[in-house]
């Protein structure tokens, strides 16, 4: 993967090769401690398994020859603690059906509790009525899960943090915001301001300009219709700043290049970015490469396209250690929230 040459940038990434990141320690291997995973991002749970001491669950899931998924679990689940890693993302229907059916064997072959591991939720944007007879699909998505089997969740960066209520299960909310603010931190980044791209992110914006001791600056955003924005106002100083423009996920790409744009023409000396959910879906890698963002940083919470990772702008972290630690947490009934302390 291809990134940004600066003398900062390898500094940072030399101070990070010297300090590796401390695995938990496991005094003996836990046959009722189980990890599975679908098709959708297999390499992230080999990593997740790999920081916890673990082999990942042996399972079969193929698709017959008209489309229909297929699952079979082939080794021992009974009476174990399992958890099943699948973000929903694209192709966003059979990936879910997969996790729908993978928790279903599950319960079917006895296992004694199931975690739904999902490093990205789909479906999260459709989490209200705002239109006549249109339906909340997130909310759908939360019984489908629970009516499979599952016993909670863990869910990465939702889109709305008020999406836990629609699940009647427990639900464990990851941030990815440690693993986004130490990179930033590292790279020392001269005259920061913390943008959030609409009003609706202005809370995860100041988090994390807290995190960065930081100003904070909003877009007013508009949006005429769907993947389509148009920005209205900058909100704050950003003149002579370097700008960190920070979302949930990145999907056309389209909002956040107009949002650098408008920063640039607002005096921003420059512009970076970063998400959780690098969706970059249709032409967001084109629009990335041609914008004016410096660097577009983002987790393996989707694993990216071959396009994406040929594109020099795109830099890509892992969160394996952050959902490893929060699934060791809930086997060992211990606090998840500590991570974010």
């Amino acid at each position: 993967m291809a990134t940004l040459a600066t003398a900062t940038e390898k500094k940072a990434q030399s101070n990070a090769d010297e300090k590796p990141e401390r695995k938990p320690q496991r005094s003996r291997v836990d046959d009722k401690f189980k990890i599975f995973c679908g098709t959708a991002n297999e390499p992230l749970c080999d990593e997740v398994c790999a920081f916890l001491g673990l082999t990942r669950g042996q399972a079969q899931v193929t698709r017959f020859s008209d489309g229909e998924a297929y699952v079979q679990i082939q080794e021992n689940v009974r009476g174990a603690d399992v958890f099943v890693l699948q973000p929903t993302c694209h192709p966003v229907d059979e990936h879910l059906m997969e996790l729908l059916l993978m928790i279903d064997a599950l319960k079917r072959a006895s296992a004694r509790r199931i975690t739904s591991v999902i490093p990205y939720f789909g479906y999260a944007r459709q989490d209200r009525k705002d239109k006549p007879r249109v339906p909340i699909s997130s909310k759908l998505v939360a019984d489908l899960l629970t009516t499979a089997g599952a016993d909670r969740a863990l869910i990465v960066d939702l889109h709305a943090p008020q999406l836990q209520g629609f699940f009647n299960i427990p639900v464990d909310h990851l941030f990815a915001s440690p693993v986004l603010v130490d990179y930033f931190k590292r790279l020392n980044l001269p005259n920061l301001t913390v943008v959030s791209p609409d009003a609706g992110g202005v809370e995860r914006a100041r988090f994390f300009a807290k995190k960065m001791d930081s100003a904070l600056a909003i877009v007013d955003k508009r949006r005429s219709e769907m993947n389509v924005a148009e920005v209205m106002n900058v909100i704050g100083d950003v003149n002579g700043r370097t700008c960190l423009v920070i979302d949930d996920l990145i999907d056309t790409a389209g909002t956040l290049v107009k949002t650098a744009a408008a920063l640039m023409e607002n005096g921003a000396s420059q512009v970076f970015a970063c998400a959780s959910h690098p969706v970059l879906s249709g032409p967001a890698v084109q629009n990335i490469s041609q914008s004016c963002i410096s660097e577009v940083v983002v987790t393996n919470t989707i694993p990216l396209g071959e396009a994406a990772k040929r594109e020099p702008k795109i830099k890509v972290l892992t969160i394996a250690g952050l959902i490893g630690r929060a699934i060791q947490s809930i086997h060992e009934e211990t606090s998840v929230s500590r991570l974010f302390l």
